[in-house]
């Protein structure tokens, strides 16, 4: 565990690029269903695992982490999807690499408090990945599934900061909660010595994960109408994690509103009951 800031990203970088990732508890329970059916009727494909992965933030980044090190090694570019990273392993190199998942109830067994933690931003990012393929579909973007998983896959830094630093992740999670005017690439810096904007493309890049994906994660590229798709989807879906009426959301999602109406071609009348429609 790391339980003080480190000095700089490139000690960060180390830190985390061989780190464990647990997976949700439902994802080990649904994988090892898939292993027994496919062991009695071979008849599990790419897709049917997609449909038991795609929904679990850690669990997608843990299968293209493990296949773009595959890729590296055979010296061939790294699939952009999920179902493609795993038509690229094969479905028994998969259930043999993803054999007996270690899950976030087992890691946080001593640590609800952190578990609770982990468990918001993986909601966050659940309904900010609905949020951003919705957006994708409106804008007959071709590339949806892969700004579906960019924007389930944006947050990943802050997962990663509850499994390995607890305690970090608990003060950033307080002094932001204390002081909402703060903004949080401050808090983070002042208490990790780093940014999460930095961090989180500099770990994909050392995975190297597919460019598109990382582009899309990327706010440094947010002119990119696929960026503004996934970013203006996370804005939303933080704003009203506490719900629509709450104080903070009130505040915030005009300009959001306003932003989403220019990409989407929508007043900011009919932006606000797309995305409100699309939460129910």
């Amino acid at each position: 565990m790391i339980d003080q800031a480190l000095p700089n990203l490139p000690a960060w970088i180390h830190a985390l690029e061989d780190a464990d990732i647990p997976v949700l508890p439902s994802t080990a329970l649904n994988i090892a269903a898939l292993h027994e059916q496919e062991m009695a009727k071979g008849n599990v494909d790419a897709h049917l695992l997609t449909q038991e992965i795609n929904s679990d933030p850690l669990m997608t980044l843990k299968v293209l982490v493990h296949v773009s090190r595959y890729c590296t090694r055979l010296n061939v570019e790294p699939p952009e999807t999920l179902t493609g990273a795993i038509v690229m392993q094969g479905i028994e190199p998969f259930f043999k690499a993803f054999v007996d998942l270690r899950t976030t109830h087992t890691w946080f067994e001593d640590n609800p408090s952190a578990l609770e933690g982990l468990n918001k931003v993986v909601l966050r990012s659940r309904r900010a990945a609905h949020f951003a393929y919705s957006f994708a579909l409106h804008r007959q973007d071709e590339d949806a599934v892969i700004i579906h998983e960019a924007a389930m896959l944006h947050s990943f830094a802050d997962m990663m900061l509850w499994c390995h630093a607890p305690r970090l992740a608990q003060l950033l999670a307080d002094r932001l909660e204390q002081d909402t005017a703060l903004r949080s690439a401050d808090a983070q810096q002042a208490i990790l010595g780093v940014r999460l904007i930095d961090l989180a493309p500099a770990l994909m890049r050392v995975w190297q994960l597919p460019d598109l994906l990382i582009r899309c994660t990327d706010e440094r590229h947010a002119r990119h109408p696929q960026v503004r798709n996934v970013m203006l989807a996370v804005r939303v879906a933080r704003h009203t994690q506490y719900g629509w009426d709450n104080p903070h959301a009130q505040v915030a999602l005009p300009d959001d509103m306003a932003d989403l109406a220019e990409l989407l071609n929508l007043s900011p009348e009919a932006a606000y009951r797309k995305v409100h429609d699309l939460d129910e």
